[in-house]
């Protein structure tokens, strides 16, 4: 039976003390579904474990970096070894160097990187790189689509995909958002009707490959390829933000499975195996333009940290040594799709690719930003409320993805297609 969750609710009243709203980043507060959050106090496998000692199923896998599992031995003893070396030097590693090259050979559109900390990180520095080699001012980004939180990219469309940007967010001027361009995820018309308008001042487009801050959004067939072909038409850069995608859809990421080229990329999550870490990278003569080559100035002195890359470089060893792990976890991630289709018929809509899936309790199909922001995000709590009773613990909100890991045992499927069924 799960224990009163005493010890979490004291720790959050403390919290809100120190903290804004008593966490380190929003949706962990649990505010869409109406309860307080747990705090954490240790993980192993597909398990996490909270401060009451209740134990989970952890279908959150720290927002996709578990995509091993949680504590996985061979990172866990890499980071030890590292630490012992020391934290941080400020100063080139062997362990950069091993990681670049690492990610290069899985994703050969890097043809040349940079590590940074964080998904905004990398994103912020990838639309400055493309900035310096286009020598234009203006993207386009996808409704819906969260590229981190920087404060070009906190913008949203307002009553149409076309209109003039707004800050999204108390704090942002306009003139930081106004040349960003909003399309309509999956719509073509929508992203050649900005560059018509905006004829040689579009320096790239940014999407997510796979649309995963509205919950799972998959690309219509031919989306990429024509984002491809526009960004070629009209001289401009396209940007794949795979701060999620990246090495979890395949170990090249969704460029390999969708077989599109971005010119540059944006990764993070899995990059550091639960560690701080992300990158940036793409064409040769793109990121030759970065500092200390050229003159797109970004630098980080935690950068390519040794202990973050050991943890990165354990994590991709294993994914690139052993690709039948991705089979594996398409098809777990796949019976809970079908299970949940089925037993919750009409009520929902299951979009699921590889090991990323999300349940919309809406009608109709889920292509969008619109189609998404049309769910019952009440149901959705209750769903949430109900399956966390039975010691599952989901993503708390509708729109975002449910990640499964290669640690989740056909024992851990079958006792959540079971919870599934009875609610």
């Amino acid at each position: 039976m799960r224990k009163v969750n005493n010890k979490s609710d004291r720790l959050f009243e403390e919290s809100k003390k120190y903290m804004p709203g008593g966490v380190n980043s929003p949706v962990r507060a649990f505010y869409a579904v109406h309860r307080n959050p747990v705090f954490i106090d240790s993980a192993k496998g597909s398990k996490i474990y909270d401060v009451d000692g209740n134990e989970y199923l952890d279908y959150v896998c720290s927002w996709g970096p578990g995509i091993l599992g949680h504590a996985r031995v061979e990172v866990i003893e890499a980071v030890q070894k590292a630490c012992e070396k020391g934290l941080t030097f400020g100063a080139p590693t062997e362990n950069e160097y091993i990681l670049a090259e690492l990610v290069q050979g899985l994703m050969p559109s890097m043809e040349m990187l940079r590590l940074v900390n964080s998904g905004t990180e990398a994103v912020m520095s990838a639309i400055r790189a493309a900035r310096g080699y286009t020598g234009r001012d203006k993207i386009i980004k996808f409704r819906g689509c969260y590229h981190g939180h920087s404060d070009g990219l906190l913008v949203k469309a307002g009553s149409g995909a076309l209109t003039q940007s707004v800050p999204d967010s108390l704090g942002v001027p306009k003139d930081y958002t106004k040349n960003t361009l909003v399309a309509e995820y999956n719509d073509l018309q929508s992203v050649e009707r900005l560059f018509e308008e905006c004829d040689g001042e579009i320096a790239a487009i940014i999407a997510e490959p796979v649309a995963a801050n509205m919950g799972v959004v998959l690309p219509k067939e031919g989306f990429l390829k024509g984002l491809r072909q526009i960004a070629d038409k009209y001289g401009s850069l396209l940007i794949f933000d795979e701060v999620i995608t990246g090495f979890r859809l395949a170990p090249g990421g969704a460029q390999e499975y969708f077989g599109v080229t971005p010119d540059i990329t944006a990764l993070g999550k899995i990059i550091g195996g639960g560690m701080p870490m992300a990158a940036y990278g793409g064409k040769r003569e793109i990121m030759e333009m970065v500092a200390p080559l050229g003159g797109v100035y970004q630098a980080g002195t935690l950068s390519g940290n040794p202990v973050a890359a050991a943890a990165g470089i354990a994590t991709l060893r294993i994914l690139k040594e052993q690709p039948d792990i991705y089979a594996k976890i398409g098809e777990q991630t796949k019976k809970l799709a079908d299970t949940a289709k089925k037993c919750m018929g009409d009520k929902v809509r299951v979009n699921q690719i590889e090991s990323l899936m999300s349940i919309f309790f809406c009608e109709g199909e889920v292509v969008d930003y619109e189609s998404a922001a049309a769910s019952d995000t009440e149901q959705y709590a209750k769903y949430f409320n109900y399956m966390f009773e039975q010691g599952i613990y989901l993503a708390p909100s509708q729109f975002e993805a449910m990640f499964i890991s290669f640690a989740h045992s056909d024992e851990d499927i079958e006792r959540t297609c079971k919870a599934m069924e009875r609610f």
